[in-house]
């Protein structure tokens, strides 16, 4: 059962259609089509609710399920839609957005520390990197400046599709120490920020981002916390 990923083609999609392809053992919803994004890569999977002809519910979260599945978790176990029914999605969509500019934001910060990254975590309105990095930062005020002036600059953030080849004969694209892109399932997606001269990143992800830095708001930047000899996690939050 595999789901056709709305969020990829549009992370802006707040509600949409779908139609109901089986149930989880755990009472878990497959559908053809979502506008769910499922829990990965640091990101929390959405929320919101699904509705059809005779009932409805509020979903918790999204997960990845086996071939390609994605699963919708009920937040509470009510009778599930019947296989075959045309469900109405409706996104959780101040979360998801929060998210999204969360998310577009650690690429910044990836950028005004670059360094490899050790692990993150992203949350609604906050998030973290871990980076290999085995000496606090001198300035915080000086990369808090040079985070908002990338938000001020106001880049495009944009998407390009390539083959595994592409990737393995440039691996610097990979800034993530711990987590690498998925192989074997055909092309890898990368996010660019910005473009021609004034591109500022270009990584491998599969998250939702905004389709412009301004989008994202002030970066404030929070505690640098010791993680280990070579480690130090830096935390952001957004006004």
């Amino acid at each position: 059962m595999t789901t056709e990923l709305v969020f990829r083609a549009d992370a802006y999609a707040r509600d949409g259609e779908g139609r109901v392809l089986g149930h989880t053992e755990e009472g878990g919803i497959i559908l053809d089509a979502t506008i769910f994004y499922p829990t990965g890569g640091g990101q929390p999977g959405d929320s919101g609710r699904i509705d059809w002809a005779g009932g409805g519910m509020s979903i918790a979260t999204a997960v990845k399920g086996e071939a390609g599945a994605v699963i919708l978790v009920p937040a509470e176990p009510v009778r599930l839609p019947p296989v075959g029914a045309v469900v109405r999605q409706t996104l959780d969509w101040e979360r998801r957005h929060r998210h999204m500019r969360v998310h577009t934001a650690l690429h910044l910060l990836s950028v005004v520390i670059p360094l490899p990254v050790t692990g993150g975590a992203i949350g609604a309105g906050s998030g973290r990197l871990d980076f290999a990095m085995p000496n606090p930062p001198d300035d915080r005020e000086a990369l808090e400046q040079a985070l908002n002036e990338l938000v001020d600059a106001d880049y495009r953030v944009t998407e390009d599709w390539i083959d595994e080849s592409v990737l393995d004969a440039n691996p610097s694209l990979v800034k993530t120490m711990t987590v690498q892109p998925p192989r074997g399932q055909g092309p890898i997606r990368l996010v660019r920020i910005g473009e021609g001269r004034n591109q500022v990143d270009l990584q491998p992800c599969g998250g939702t981002h905004v389709a412009r830095t301004g989008e994202i708001g002030r970066i404030r930047l929070g505690k640098v916390e010791n993680k280990g000899r070579q480690n130090r996690r830096v935390n952001i939050a957004l006004d």
